[in-house]
């Protein structure tokens, strides 16, 4: 059932009704794009924390706009072994009702605005006819701001819509609209007097003119004058002026109230759909649903927490229980006989054998959809195929019971496991985030171990912005194979296949000029660092603590060449040639080309006589902070091994 704004209000009690009876919800979401910044590759990096993954999604994705909500709920009918289906298509955009609601703003990614074009998905549904919503904070200020203007009114007797600077004294008229004020004052005076007229309509004019007129009036006429603004279909704001005894003044105040409570259940809109699935506490699935869970919370409740500990808490209090069914494909039993979880081909491979299609039928009065035809991206369609491969699955289960159940229900303990548990996706060692508890590994054996990721195989790479994959490939070619993640465009994480390589590739990495290579328990210890440093320090003292860095490199540096010569490393340090090798001859020939760059150098300071010596001062420790930085010798103090907490 497609709703929009037109349709919602009389449609809303079919929703309700359809959640009540529910045993399960399956929900999906089309965005107006996924990510401001980072490409979705950096975005989704394959060793992205948990807590990494959600500063990243909270930070570059939360400003599009989730404007397609698809619904499905499921009713098991034990009469006919049957599930009841009831669908709906909502369509949602942040329409302000009044001045006083707020104008939200959001971003387009024309990739993604391009990609559901071309599946048919209709804008002018969303910006037109969208059904507008507002977060629990918004609501709470605009009720706040009613119930002033409210208190204010009955204060002020007689007039039922008053402005917040009414007085009981004389208000002061600026010269330039004494004449304006004089001439409403005319009118109402005739209106007033006359038997047959009861309104008046005064011209539409500025906001200016008619908090003068609401703060003349109220002194003038406390009693047996109606004051209110309306708007014409050209939303321009008039006044509005009835002649009124106390017993119709109070008919008319109610009336407006009920106005009031309706305009801001409107306004609430879509948000008491959300509402009503969370306090059910029923089953809510999805596929790949972290982002669907992101923005609904965003959009609906609030805006997201600054932690992962603090969202997962707020996602729990709002829906109990989640089950994605990309995790539950990924996981045993499903993980070796699926090979493709993507939403669209689970949906097929859960046709055939050892699965049996579940029996569902919509309910009557209620569209169907025929998944023959595919209508994916409608986040209706894709909702009721993600609780098709839900029903699937946990069906599935019950073969392993004796005897072997046919229907395995939502409330069934067989699917407690993956309740809670949201797909990570291209995380290579940690399968999902756990609303419930502490990230866990292996998710492909029974049993979860609750272990920070070693990662002991990953270093760590920088280098030039041009630098593209087959640069990262040719790198590391004397390593055999490699997997590459890429976080921005000057630096990746590359895994290799055998970690005892690990201190081979960093040590021919050490005089390098265009790459910098260190172990991924160097770049964690590095970033936290970082960041305890930068809560501790002001800027001012950074000034000091570089002299003093300056100092110690050259001391480190000197005592690393008496130890290390540079016959022990092997590295090219220049962009044509990339091949790290553990062979005598790289190692020569890096001697080689070190001593060129030195001279090149040198040739460049000879150039730079004319320039003034401040510059040349500025020149020089940017080369020293060149030669001793990549040597990965410069520390306050000696690098800490990289410890691994027992959980995350």
């Amino acid at each position: 059932m497609e709703i929009i704004r037109n349709n919602f209000k009389s449609n809303l009690h079919k929703v309700y009704q359809a959640i009540e009876e529910a045993d399960f919800f399956a929900i999906d979401g089309e965005f107006s794009g996924i990510s401001d910044g980072p490409s979705v590759s950096a975005l989704t990096n394959g060793f992205d924390t948990p807590e990494e993954r959600y500063q990243k999604l909270k930070k570059h994705s939360m400003d599009f706009l989730l404007f397609q909500f698809g619904l499905c709920t499921f009713k098991y009918d034990y009469t006919d072994s049957k599930y009841i289906m009831k669908s709906f298509n909502f369509y949602v955009f942040p329409k302000p009702f009044n001045r006083s609601s707020p104008d939200v703003k959001f971003v387009c990614q024309s990739s993604s605005i391009d990609f559901l074009a071309s599946q048919g998905f209709d804008f002018n549904k969303v910006f037109c006819k969208g059904i507008p919503y507002l977060n629990q904070e918004e609501e709470r200020q605009l009720r706040e701001q009613y119930d002033e203007k409210r208190s204010q009114a009955n204060g002020a007797g007689a007039l039922a819509y008053v402005s917040p600077n009414t007085s009981k004294c004389p208000v002061t008229i600026p010269e330039d609209q004494k004449k304006f004020i004089d001439q409403v004052v005319e009118k109402i005076e005739d209106l007033l007097q006359s038997e047959e007229n009861k309104t008046l309509d005064l011209e539409p004019c500025t906001g200016f003119q008619r908090k003068l007129i609401y703060q003349t009036l109220s002194w003038k006429y406390p009693r047996g004058v109606h004051i209110e603004t309306l708007e014409t279909e050209k939303k321009e704001r008039y006044v509005v002026i009835s002649k009124v005894n106390e017993e119709e003044r109070k008919r008319r105040e109610q009336q407006k109230h009920a106005k009031e409570q309706e305009e801001l259940n409107d306004a609430v809109g879509f948000s008491r759909v959300i509402h009503a699935i969370a306090n059910s506490g029923k089953l809510v699935v999805g596929h790949n649903m972290l982002l669907d869970v992101m923005h609904t919370i965003h959009q609906f409740y609030c805006p997201l927490p600054a932690d992962l500990k603090e969202f997962k808490e707020m996602t729990t209090c709002v829906f109990p229980r989640l089950l994605d069914t990309k995790l539950m494909a990924s996981t045993q039993p499903f993980k070796d006989i699926i090979n493709n979880t993507s939403l669209a081909e689970l949906e097929k491979r859960l046709k055939e054998t050892p699965f049996n299609p579940p029996k569902v039928e919509s309910a009557e009065g209620f569209p169907s959809y025929d998944t023959a035809s595919e209508q994916l991206h409608e986040a209706g369609y894709d909702a009721y195929i993600t609780g098709l491969c839900f029903i699937s699955m946990a069906n599935h289960l019950g073969s392993f019971l004796s005897p072997p159940k046919l229907h395995v229900s939502s409330r069934s303990k067989l699917i407690e496991p993956f309740f809670n548990k949201l797909f990570l996706m291209r995380v290579m060692d940690i399968p999902y985030l756990n609303l419930e508890g502490p990230d866990s590994l292996n998710f492909a054996s029974r049993a979860c171990l609750l272990v920070q990721p070693k990662r002991d195989h990953v270093l760590h790479v920088t280098f030039p912005k041009e630098w593209k994959s087959s640069d990262l490939y040719q790198l590391f070619s004397a390593f055999g194979n490699i997997q590459i993640s890429w976080i921005d465009d000057t630096s990746a994480f590359v895994s290799l296949s055998q970690p005892e390589q690990v201190p081979i590739a960093v040590n021919t990495s050490r005089y390098a000029e265009s790459y910098r290579i260190q172990t991924y328990a160097d770049y964690v210890g590095k970033k936290q660092g970082d960041k305890q440093i930068k809560r501790k320090w002001t800027d001012d003292s950074w000034k000091e603590v570089d002299r003093k860095r300056l100092n110690t490199q050259s001391l480190s540096h000197s005592l690393q060449s008496h130890y290390y010569p540079p016959d022990s490393f092997t590295a090219t340090s220049t962009v044509k040639k990339r091949n790290l090798s553990p062979s005598p001859e790289a190692g020569s020939e890096d001697r080689v080309l070190g001593k060129s760059s030195d001279s090149d150098l040198e040739q460049a300071d000879s150039c730079a006589e004319a320039l003034s010596e401040g510059r040349k001062k500025s020149k020089k420790l940017k080369r020293m902070k060149k030669e001793l930085t990549p040597a990965g010798s410069v520390r306050l103090s000696p690098a800490k091994l990289f410890e691994v907490p027992d959980t995350w």
